[in-house]
C-alpha cells in the first residue's frame, strides 16, 4: 500500500480539495487525494494492526513476523513522515529524532539477532509509539483539527525517546567485550 499511498500524495495537487478550517494549516486547502491517501494509510495501519493481533490470538508468531512487521511500520510511518515535512504538516526535527529512533533500534535489533539468534520484540513502550505515530500521521494529513495530530506526534516523539532506551538499556550485554 505504501506505493499507492506515495502516488496519492505526489499527485494530490490533481484534485480539488477542501479549505481546513481549524488546525496546523487553518486555511489551507487540502486536496480530496491527500484525503484518500489518509484512508490508505489508516487502512494499512488497520491491517498491520489485525495481522499482529491474529498471529497472537492463533499462535502464530514467528521469528519472521517479529522482523517483518516491525519493518512493515517503519516503512509505512517513514514514508508518511517525509511527506508530512514536505506538506509543513511536521516539524523536521521531531521526525529526525523518530527516524534515528528506529534506525537505531533496526540496528540494536539485527546485533543482538547475530549474537544471540534471538529477535527482540517489541514491547508496550514501542507499541504505544507506534499507535501514536500512525494516529498522528491520520490527523495530519487532513489538516489537523484540533491539534490532535500535532500533540500524538510529540506523544510519538516523547515514546519513540523512552522506548528506544529501553531497547537498548535491557539488550547492552550485547555491546560487552566489543568496546
Amino acid at each position: 500500500m505504501i506505493p499507492v499511498f506515495m502516488l496519492l500524495l505526489i499527485f494530490r495537487n490533481a484534485t480539488g480539495g477542501y479549505t481546513a478550517p481549524t488546525g496546523i494549516v487553518s486555511g489551507t486547502t487540502i486536496s480530496w487525494l491527500q484525503v484518500i491517501a489518509m484512508v490508505v494509510f489508516a487502512v494499512a495501519s488497520a491491517t498491520d494492526w489485525l495481522d499482529g493481533h491474529i498471529a497472537r490470538a492463533r499462535h502464530l508468531v514467528t521469528n519472521f513476523g517479529k522482523f517483518a512487521d516491525p519493518l512493515a511500520d517503519k516503512m509505512l510511518t517513514m514514508t508518511a513522515f517525509i511527506f508530512l515535512i514536505s506538506l509543513n504538516l511536521a516539524p523536521a526535527w521531531v521526525v529526525a529524532i523518530i527516524v534515528c529512533r528506529e534506525l537505531a533500534v533496526t540496528g540494536l535489533r539485527l546485533i543482538v539477532v547475530e549474537n544471540d539468534g534471538e529477535v527482540i520484540a517489541a514491547k508496550m513502550p514501542g507499541k504505544i509509539k507506534t499507535t501514536a505515530q500512525m494516529l498522528s500521521i491520520i490527523f495530519l494529513l487532513v489538516g489537523d483539527p484540533w491539534y490532535i495530530g500535532t500533540v500524538l506526534l510529540y506523544v510519538a516523539l516523547v515514546f519513540a525517546i523512552y522506548s528506544g532506551y529501553d531497547y537498548f538499556h535491557s539488550s547492552w550485554g550485547v555491546f560487552k567485550g566489543s568496546m
